[in-house]
């Protein structure tokens, strides 16, 4: 099994709740309460250790929220390495209405990134050792736009494979310089990337296949929510649907199918078996409640419905 590094730029602590039923202005007692570490390339991390694979994690944080980010980064015995800037980590919260089923989701936009923060982040990532590199989420303010595009051309020349989940000026700037080995956006950041409204899965997946065609990308992978998924490599393109299942929570299912698909080609497994192994990772995650993201277990039984339809 090789090893792979993620980089959380704007990480998060995910608080989440239930309640009966949200009401405006009143207290609303909470049934449940989850406290997890987030943010993209941490969640992606937390599955793919859960697999059997070794991660670390690089991340910003700072503040006394960074504090205690670093408290459940331990608490998840994930390896870790902090870069410290001045802002403080954000909290995210979600709360679940047991009466509708209905998820709502509060997510602040994060601290501030200085120039010299961003340019010591860096100096230090361009030096990460390891055989995959996943980027995810979405960039500060303050970082550059190309910020990932930066290093995954610092790391290309010793061969790591540059794995991208962002969205808006990170999905673009990151692979405007190519180097980019898997990139894996929703329906809605392909369309944000791109410029226009793609109605329709055959015209998703001529878009993915241009991201290949002009070499920014190698596997480009879209997820469709409800719908399904789409890869695209170089010899053509692969429709899956959704799997039939009832979903809890919509928090991480991105990250899970990221950390399941990466794992898979971690493990040399061909790409077509990697994407579908992906979809069964970004289902397994909203079977679960609250921030817990998707268990090795429920992946498995997932993926094995798909090889054997």
């Amino acid at each position: 099994m090789k090893n792979i590094a993620t980089l959380t730029l704007n990480p998060t602590i995910d608080v989440a709740y239930e309640v009966d039923r949200v009401f405006a202005t009143h207290k609303m007692r909470t049934l449940r309460e989850y406290h997890n570490p987030g943010g993209g390339g941490i969640n992606v991390a937390r599955v793919f250790v859960r697999l059997g694979g070794n991660a670390r994690v690089h991340y910003m944080s700072g503040g006394a929220t960074g504090v205690a980010l670093d408290g459940l980064l331990d608490r998840h015995q994930l390896v870790r390495a902090q870069i410290p800037i001045e802002g403080a980590t954000r909290v995210a919260t979600s709360v679940l209405e047991r009466e509708s089923g209905k998820e709502y989701r509060f997510v602040p936009l994060g601290p501030v990134v200085s120039e010299a923060e961003c340019d010591l982040a860096m100096e230090r990532l361009a030096q990460v050792e390891c055989d995959y590199f996943v980027a995810s989420g979405s960039l500060p303010q303050g970082v550059p736009e190309d910020f990932y595009g930066q290093l995954a051309a610092k790391l290309a020349p010793r061969g790591v494979g540059f794995v991208l989940d962002s969205s808006g000026a990170g999905l673009r700037g990151g692979l405007a310089g190519g180097n980019v080995l898997l990139v894996k956006p929703s329906q809605g950041e392909l369309q944000q990337l791109v410029g226009e409204a793609l109605e329709g899965k055959e015209a998703i997946a001529a878009a993915a296949q241009e991201i290949v065609r002009k070499g920014q990308a190698r596997y480009v992978a879209v997820t469709l929510g409800h719908e399904g998924a789409i890869l695209a490599t170089e010899q053509g393109t692969l429709f899956h649907p959704a799997l039939p299942i009832e979903a809890k929570s919509a928090v991480g299912a991105g990250d899970s199918f990221v950390a399941a698909m990466v794992y898979a080609l971690a493990s040399d497994w061909p790409v077509e078996d990697a994407f579908r192994y992906g979809i069964a990772g970004g289902s397994a995650a909203v079977l679960t409640p609250g921030t817990d993201l998707a268990r090795p277990a429920d992946i498995d039984r997932l993926y094995a419905t798909i090889k054997g339809g």
